[in-house]
């Protein structure tokens, strides 16, 4: 609601409503833009830190507090009532797959596909819906839903003779093709395996439809790639998504540079309303370096001077790297996607250029290989602030949690997958792994620097499933309403601030970003309730009334 001026005569400054004079209300010093009063504000600054009202001036707040924000209003400042609002810090979600998840937004889902016969109709109806020709994508898939049975190329043949169809899982490590698609891509029974992927074949040797990791760049290249008004169009749309569900930045931590190319071009046509920090391939540090060189690092919408590399696959696709077998197929322990060699050799070059470096690592033997590495670098190298991440960080030995906060490397992790995985893991690996595993409350605990996402499309973009997943951890399935290994939940105020202010370390912001503090970037959200009175159970029915980002108002 907003307010004239006459209405702040009196509004609520602590416990009780205080009048002042409208001299008093001019306070000294320039005046606010806009006076955000009657709040139930959480700053971010500790578990319990509240104040009531918020003041800002141009893209920064400049006051908070009743006293502080009434002290700076003059005759042109515009008031809004919150209302008793429940208000936060901007969420940041520090892993997501921009261009890929915006363009799932238009295309099939077969995520709750719930037996084989519903996943084939779904593809014959989307099919149907196609030009001839045109390829069939989007998916996000969940073989688990059907008891694990992995999907072949038979099953969709006949629905799709003229579709080429590549439907991704929904981890985004594997796709599924139909013949068609596999003619179009070049794969064959004679087609050499892929480094760091798996054509999945049969007992013939010929393929299954099954393709894995680095494998599908052979398909990506048969596709092609939209135009570049299609990918603005698709990222305005996500853009939106994103503002919507409370998410004032998100880091960008794609292998190729299309949302970074697409941002770079919406943000020289203006503000791009949602916040982009980007991490562009490792193995290309050097080309990152010399843009660095030519145009800097970008500004507070569209920055770049990150990298990032994937080192291993996927629990769900039997790709992670493992020390032991998979517990369901003994003849893998999974992949390693990057050499060694070339991980070392590419972190020293972008360390040594001053970027920042973070590592895709689920599995206990590559989240080993990826601290060593990093160790290595960093002794060689000497102490600098480089902030190195691991993303995902699932499976870890117990010795590798407190390596973490030793080396000062930022666990970078997404709760939803725990709840997702959590149905299924104890088939992948048994109990005992499971004990380390999506370990988020001993890394908190540890005092290591840890930052929460969703790793959008794997999971919703919505930052409320990922702080019920990590304060409740009960899986998808219900059949944990205790939680999934409780040991590792966290409390609310842990969560929100991995949320926040420690995704804006992760991202060198936490200086300017993260909190409500007075010299920060006006970024924060309006809730319909306050998090720390409803049921923790009910934590994401909550709504977003509005989202501020740089003092503006993006969605509400």
């Amino acid at each position: 609601m907003i307010l004239g001026r006459r209405s702040l005569i009196a509004f609520a400054g602590g416990s009780a409503a205080v009048a002042v004079t409208r001299g008093a209300l001019a306070g000294s010093g320039s005046d606010l833009d806009i006076a955000y009063i009657n709040g139930k504000i959480w700053t971010g600054a500790g578990p319990d830190a509240r104040t009531d009202a918020i003041g800002t001036k141009g893209d920064r707040i400049a006051a908070i507090g009743a006293d502080a924000v009434r002290a700076r209003t003059g005759k042109a400042t515009r008031v809004i009532d919150l209302q008793g609002a429940f208000v936060t810090p901007g969420f940041i979600d520090p892993h997501v797959h921009f261009v890929i998840a915006s363009a799932m937004l238009s295309q099939p889902s077969l995520r709750t596909a719930a037996n084989r016969q519903d996943f084939v109709e779904r593809i014959a109806a989307a099919a149907k819906a196609l030009p001839k020709g045109q390829w069939l994508e989007g998916g996000n898939w969940d073989q688990d839903r059907w008891g694990g049975e992995m999907p072949h190329r038979a099953w969709i043949d006949a629905v799709t003779p003229d579709t080429p169809v590549a439907v991704i899982r929904y981890d985004l490590h594997m796709l599924l093709l139909n013949s068609l698609a596999l003619r179009l891509a070049g794969i064959d029974r004679n087609t050499p395996d892929v480094p760091g992927g798996v054509i999945e074949r049969d007992a013939a040797g010929e393929p299954t439809g099954i393709i894995k990791d680095a494998a599908k760049d052979l398909v990506q290249r048969a596709i092609g790639i939209p135009t570049t008004e299609q990918i603005d169009a698709m990222t305005r749309q996500g853009i939106a998504l994103a503002l919507s569900k409370g998410v004032t930045q998100v880091h960008c931590t794609e292998l190729d540079t299309t949302t970074f190319d697409s941002t770079r071009r919406l943000r020289a046509a203006g503000e791009t309303g949602l916040r982009f920090r980007h991490y562009l391939p490792l193995k290309d540090w050097a080309a990152q370096a010399a843009l660095i060189q030519r145009e800097g690092r970008g500004d507070d919408w569209v920055q770049w001077g990150g990298c990032k590399v994937v080192f291993d696959g996927s629990l769900g696709s039997r790709t992670a790297r493992f020390y032991e077998p998979y517990a369901d197929d003994p003849s893998t322990r999974g992949i390693v996607v990057t050499d060694p060699a070339d991980l070392r050799r590419w972190v020293e070059g972008a360390d040594k250029a001053g970027l920042q470096v973070t590592a895709h690592a689920i599995g206990d033997e590559a989240n080993d290989i990826v601290l060593g590495t990093m160790a290595d670098v960093a002794k060689a190298s000497g102490a600098r602030d480089r902030r190195f991440r691991i993303e995902h960080v699932q499976h870890m030995k117990a010795h590798a949690i407190p390596r973490f906060r030793e080396q000062g490397i930022i666990a970078s992790v997404q709760p939803y997958h725990a709840i997702d995985d959590g149905r299924w893991a104890v088939r992948r690996i048994g109990e005992e792994r499971l004990q380390t595993s999506f370990a988020f409350g001993s890394l908190v605990r540890s005092g290591a620097h840890v930052c929460m996402g969703s790793d959008w499309p794997v999971a919703p973009i919505d930052p409320l499933t990922g702080l019920d997943a990590a304060v409740n951890r009960e899986t998808l399935d219900g059949k944990h309403p205790d939680g999934w290994h409780p040991e590792q939940r966290i409390t609310l105020a842990q969560a929100m601030r991995c949320y926040t202010h420690e995704g804006a370390y992760a991202g060198f912001h936490e200086k300017s970003q993260g909190l409500i503090a007075p010299g920060f970037v006006a970024d924060f959200v309006a809730w319909d309730s306050d998090f720390f009175a409803a049921d923790p159970h009910l934590l994401a029915k909550s709504k977003v009334l509005r989202t501020i980002v740089g003092g503006v108002q993006r969605f509400g």
